[in-house]
């Protein structure tokens, strides 16, 4: 299990045991963050094209050697997606952010005249010739759609019900592909789940009121579509953070503040009682200050806030008397909130260059 995951397991059983002598408070943020792929400011027109083979959409493929036998009240299958929704829905999904000046759908299947197996990859030629067709400065192409359908009925005895959901797992698989270059910009192999729930007093009623198949598969051809989008344009996260609001007067006026987003004032408070005090109650003036600095989008500054409070949360848990060895049993609250946040912040500062890279574009004409 790597570092970050640890972390994620155990914050809520950190915050706990600091909320036992400490009180805590929690609040979201909503910031951007940058695309897996930049585009210059030169390609403003896209266009979206269906590349997929020409599969029926009711194919089923195999199971995997070695894939767990199934539950009496499970079962799984795969299936081709509806290539069709999902390029039109990716197109879509483009077009409503406003990020290209124009996007554009090209209708038809380019291999649905297709008998034979082949190389999916467009060529040189072909990516020319469709850009030139379709006006386009670059194409986005749709080169396959799998779905993975799990349906599950269990009997819940305290409920008296049965209960089953649809879960299907999708793998979209985009392309960039640009004029005059020899094979694609970037390939994406994207994935994400869609569920579905049903409940009744029978397995038949249960199986009675799943999703159909074709409206399963089409809804999630749709929903498919709009998964590559986060790597392909800057896209909203929200986050949940952390402040300590108790301690002395300063951080009692100061959780006020905060709460009312009035990070100056918070943060002129903070400061006051990291300078007045030492141990836990600086860690947590530290970590406050971060809080406030990045919720002001001070990212850098932020960090350095951070990296403090970890500072001290390493003395205060006594890190370094573990010769670097930490069990999950072990107490270590503090140094676990604070190294998880220090990881976040590192994380946003490592993609704001290119996060402001690809905001700004188009300003250089």
């Amino acid at each position: 299990m790597s570092m970050t995951k640890y972390l994620h397991v155990f914050l809520g059983a950190a915050l706990l045991l600091l909320g036992g002598c400490q009180s805590v408070d929690q609040l979201s943020i909503d910031y951007m963050l940058p695309a897996d792929i930049s585009f210059p400011g030169s390609l403003k027109r896209v266009a979206v094209v269906n590349n997929t083979p020409n599969v029926p959409q009711d194919a089923t493929a195999p199971k995997q050697a070695g894939q767990k036998q199934e539950d009496a009240g499970q079962r799984t299958n795969c299936h081709a997606g509806n290539a069709a929704l999902t390029a039109e829905a990716l197109a879509q999904a483009l077009a409503q952010e406003n990020y290209f000046d124009e996007v554009i759908i090209c209708d038809s299947a380019l291999r649905s005249q297709d008998t034979q197996p082949r190389e999916s990859l467009l060529s040189s030629e072909a990516v020319n010739q469709l850009t030139q067709d379709l006006q386009a400065d670059f194409l986005i192409s749709l080169e396959d759609i799998q779905l993975s359908a799990t349906r599950q009925i269990e009997y819940w005895e305290d409920w008296g019900i049965y209960y089953g959901t649809t879960d299907v797992k999708v793998f979209p698989t985009v392309r960039i592909y640009l004029p005059n270059r020899k094979g694609p910009l970037a390939t994406i192999h994207a994935n994400d789940s869609i569920f579905w729930e049903a409940d009744g007093l029978t397995e038949n009623a249960v199986q009675a009121h799943f999703i159909g198949e074709k409206e399963m598969i089409d809804a999630a051809s749709e929903f498919a579509g709009t998964v590559p989008v986060k790597y392909l344009l800057p896209s909203w996260k929200t986050a949940y953070r952390y402040f300590f609001n108790g301690g002395s007067v300063h951080m009692r006026d100061a959780a006020v503040y905060a709460r009312e987003a009035n990070w100056e004032k918070a943060i002129e408070l903070w400061k006051r009682h990291y300078d007045t005090k030492k141990g836990k109650q600086q860690m947590r003036a530290a970590y406050n200050i971060a809080l406030g600095y990045e919720m002001q989008d001070s990212i850098y500054t932020a960090l350095e806030w951070a990296i403090k409070a970890q500072s001290i949360a390493r003395q205060v848990d006594k890190i370094d008397e573990k010769k670097g060895h930490v069990k999950p049993s072990e107490r270590i609250p503090n140094y676990l909130l604070t190294t998880l946040y220090v990881q976040e912040l590192q994380e946003r500062k490592e993609g704001f260059m290119r996060l402001e890279s690809q905001m700004n574009r188009f300003e250089e004409e």
